[in-house]
Protein backbone atom coordinates (compact mmCIF):
# COMPACT_ATOMS: atom_id res chain seq x y z
CA UNK A 1 0.00 0.00 0.00
CA UNK A 2 1.72 3.39 -1.46
CA UNK A 3 0.49 6.75 -0.45
CA UNK A 4 -2.01 6.26 -3.10
CA UNK A 5 -4.56 4.88 -0.14
CA UNK A 6 -4.44 8.66 1.52
CA UNK A 7 -7.91 9.18 2.21
CA UNK A 8 -9.21 5.83 1.04
CA UNK A 9 -9.21 4.38 4.50
CA UNK A 10 -11.91 5.12 6.63
CA UNK A 11 -11.89 2.42 9.36
CA UNK A 12 -9.91 1.22 11.83
CA UNK A 13 -10.73 -2.23 13.35
CA UNK A 14 -8.64 -3.67 16.46
CA UNK A 15 -8.94 -7.08 18.21
CA UNK A 16 -8.79 -6.53 21.96
CA UNK A 17 -6.82 -9.10 24.01
CA UNK A 18 -3.00 -9.07 23.39
CA UNK A 19 -3.59 -5.53 21.03
CA UNK A 20 -4.77 -3.32 23.84
CA UNK A 21 -3.89 -5.42 26.23
CA UNK A 22 -0.89 -7.40 27.00
CA UNK A 23 -3.51 -10.36 26.39
CA UNK A 24 -2.99 -11.81 29.64
CA UNK A 25 -5.38 -12.98 31.63
CA UNK A 26 -5.55 -12.72 35.54
CA UNK A 27 -7.32 -15.97 37.32
CA UNK A 28 -8.47 -16.63 40.62
CA UNK A 29 -10.40 -19.96 42.35
CA UNK A 30 -13.60 -17.31 41.23
CA UNK A 31 -12.27 -17.42 37.09
CA UNK A 32 -11.18 -14.65 34.75
CA UNK A 33 -10.80 -10.98 37.11
CA UNK A 34 -8.63 -8.84 35.54
CA UNK A 35 -6.87 -7.58 32.09
CA UNK A 36 -4.10 -4.94 31.50
CA UNK A 37 -4.71 -2.47 29.86
CA UNK A 38 -1.97 0.30 28.65
CA UNK A 39 -1.30 3.67 29.37
CA UNK A 40 -1.31 5.63 26.07
CA UNK A 41 -3.27 3.59 23.79
CA UNK A 42 -6.36 5.93 24.72
CA UNK A 43 -4.77 9.50 24.05
CA UNK A 44 -3.43 8.08 20.72
CA UNK A 45 -6.75 6.66 20.00
CA UNK A 46 -8.76 10.01 20.61
CA UNK A 47 -5.58 12.17 18.19
CA UNK A 48 -7.07 9.62 15.49
CA UNK A 49 -10.67 9.53 15.98
CA UNK A 50 -11.30 12.51 14.08
CA UNK A 51 -9.92 10.97 10.99
CA UNK A 52 -11.43 7.52 10.87
CA UNK A 53 -13.92 4.89 12.29
CA UNK A 54 -12.68 3.22 15.05
CA UNK A 55 -14.14 -0.15 16.17
CA UNK A 56 -13.24 -2.96 18.49
CA UNK A 57 -13.50 -6.52 18.73
CA UNK A 58 -12.71 -9.25 21.27
CA UNK A 59 -13.53 -13.36 21.08
CA UNK A 60 -13.45 -13.34 24.87
CA UNK A 61 -16.92 -14.54 25.83
CA UNK A 62 -15.94 -15.01 29.60
CA UNK A 63 -13.67 -11.76 29.46
CA UNK A 64 -16.22 -9.51 27.81
CA UNK A 65 -17.40 -7.62 30.78
CA UNK A 66 -14.12 -6.65 31.86
CA UNK A 67 -13.47 -5.89 28.17
CA UNK A 68 -16.59 -3.88 27.89
CA UNK A 69 -16.10 -1.41 30.88
CA UNK A 70 -12.86 -0.39 30.12
CA UNK A 71 -13.51 0.17 25.98
CA UNK A 72 -17.47 0.81 25.70
CA UNK A 73 -17.92 2.46 29.20
CA UNK A 74 -14.69 4.33 29.83
CA UNK A 75 -13.37 4.37 26.80
CA UNK A 76 -16.36 5.26 24.60
CA UNK A 77 -15.64 3.56 21.72
CA UNK A 78 -17.43 0.70 19.99
CA UNK A 79 -17.00 -2.90 21.14
CA UNK A 80 -18.38 -6.37 19.59
CA UNK A 81 -18.04 -9.95 20.82
CA UNK A 82 -16.81 -11.59 17.40
CA UNK A 83 -15.21 -14.64 17.53
CA UNK A 84 -11.59 -14.42 15.69
CA UNK A 85 -13.13 -17.44 13.16
CA UNK A 86 -15.92 -14.94 12.34
CA UNK A 87 -14.12 -11.85 11.90
CA UNK A 88 -13.97 -11.68 7.78
CA UNK A 89 -17.19 -12.19 7.80
CA UNK A 90 -18.26 -9.87 10.54
CA UNK A 91 -16.40 -7.30 9.28
CA UNK A 92 -17.62 -7.71 5.27
CA UNK A 93 -21.36 -7.45 6.73
CA UNK A 94 -20.00 -3.65 8.16
CA UNK A 95 -17.53 -2.17 6.44
CA UNK A 96 -15.52 -1.83 2.75
CA UNK A 97 -12.56 -4.29 3.98
CA UNK A 98 -10.95 -1.77 0.88
CA UNK A 99 -10.62 1.08 3.56
CA UNK A 100 -10.02 -1.03 6.06
CA UNK A 101 -7.24 -1.37 8.73
CA UNK A 102 -7.30 -4.23 11.33
CA UNK A 103 -4.58 -4.34 14.13
CA UNK A 104 -4.54 -8.30 15.61
CA UNK A 105 -1.75 -10.28 17.43
CA UNK A 106 -3.62 -13.83 16.98
CA UNK A 107 -2.45 -17.04 14.96
CA UNK A 108 -6.24 -16.87 13.40
CA UNK A 109 -5.72 -12.95 12.50
CA UNK A 110 -3.63 -13.60 9.49
CA UNK A 111 -7.03 -14.51 8.05
CA UNK A 112 -8.33 -10.90 8.57
CA UNK A 113 -4.50 -9.64 7.50
CA UNK A 114 -5.17 -10.90 3.97
CA UNK A 115 -8.16 -9.20 3.35
CA UNK A 116 -8.26 -5.64 4.71
CA UNK A 117 -6.19 -3.03 2.78
CA UNK A 118 -3.58 -2.70 5.73
CA UNK A 119 -2.70 -4.54 8.95
CA UNK A 120 -0.69 -3.92 11.63
CA UNK A 121 0.58 -6.38 14.75
CA UNK A 122 1.65 -5.71 17.88
CA UNK A 123 5.49 -6.42 18.64
CA UNK A 124 4.71 -9.39 20.63
CA UNK A 125 2.39 -11.01 18.28
CA UNK A 126 2.67 -14.55 17.30
CA UNK A 127 5.45 -15.08 14.62
CA UNK A 128 3.09 -15.32 11.85
CA UNK A 129 0.78 -12.25 12.75
CA UNK A 130 4.45 -10.37 12.17
CA UNK A 131 5.42 -11.78 9.24
CA UNK A 132 1.90 -11.28 7.43
CA UNK A 133 1.69 -7.54 8.68
CA UNK A 134 1.91 -4.75 6.95
CA UNK A 135 3.36 -3.03 9.56
CA UNK A 136 4.72 -4.16 13.22
CA UNK A 137 4.77 -2.15 16.27
CA UNK A 138 8.15 -1.87 18.27
CA UNK A 139 5.93 -1.64 21.61
CA UNK A 140 4.15 -4.54 22.74
CA UNK A 141 0.51 -5.22 23.31
CA UNK A 142 -1.11 -3.33 26.04
CA UNK A 143 2.46 -1.09 26.21
CA UNK A 144 1.69 1.25 24.02
CA UNK A 145 1.16 -0.71 20.71
CA UNK A 146 -2.11 0.67 20.04
CA UNK A 147 -0.34 4.49 20.22
CA UNK A 148 2.30 3.42 18.23
CA UNK A 149 -0.04 2.13 15.40
CA UNK A 150 -2.31 5.43 15.50
CA UNK A 151 0.36 7.50 15.01
CA UNK A 152 2.35 5.29 12.12
CA UNK A 153 -1.60 5.18 10.59
CA UNK A 154 -1.93 9.41 10.54
CA UNK A 155 1.82 9.84 9.41
CA UNK A 156 0.68 7.02 6.57
CA UNK A 157 -2.34 7.91 5.60
CA UNK A 158 -3.36 11.43 7.18
CA UNK A 159 -1.16 13.99 8.28
CA UNK A 160 1.54 13.94 10.72
CA UNK A 161 0.52 15.50 13.96
CA UNK A 162 2.94 17.69 15.95
CA UNK A 163 2.26 17.10 19.27
CA UNK A 164 4.14 19.73 21.02
CA UNK A 165 1.59 21.77 19.63
CA UNK A 166 -1.06 20.12 21.26
CA UNK A 167 -2.95 22.63 23.76
CA UNK A 168 -4.95 20.74 25.68
CA UNK A 169 -8.28 22.91 27.96
CA UNK A 170 -10.13 21.27 30.79
CA UNK A 171 -13.55 20.39 29.86
CA UNK A 172 -13.60 21.00 26.03
CA UNK A 173 -13.61 18.61 23.41
CA UNK A 174 -12.84 14.82 22.98
CA UNK A 175 -9.96 15.31 25.90
CA UNK A 176 -12.71 17.28 28.91
CA UNK A 177 -15.08 14.65 27.69
CA UNK A 178 -12.86 11.28 28.03
CA UNK A 179 -10.25 11.49 29.97
CA UNK A 180 -9.78 8.51 32.14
Amino acid sequence: MENDQRGKIKNFILDVDGVLTDGSYYYTEQGKVMKRFGPDDHDALILLKPYINIHMVTGDKKGFPITKKRVADDMKFPLDLVSTFERVKWMQERFDLAETIYMGDGIFDVAVFAKVAYSIAPANAFYIAKQKANFVTLSQGGSSAVAEACMHILEKFFESIDLSKIILKKGEGEWGNNMI
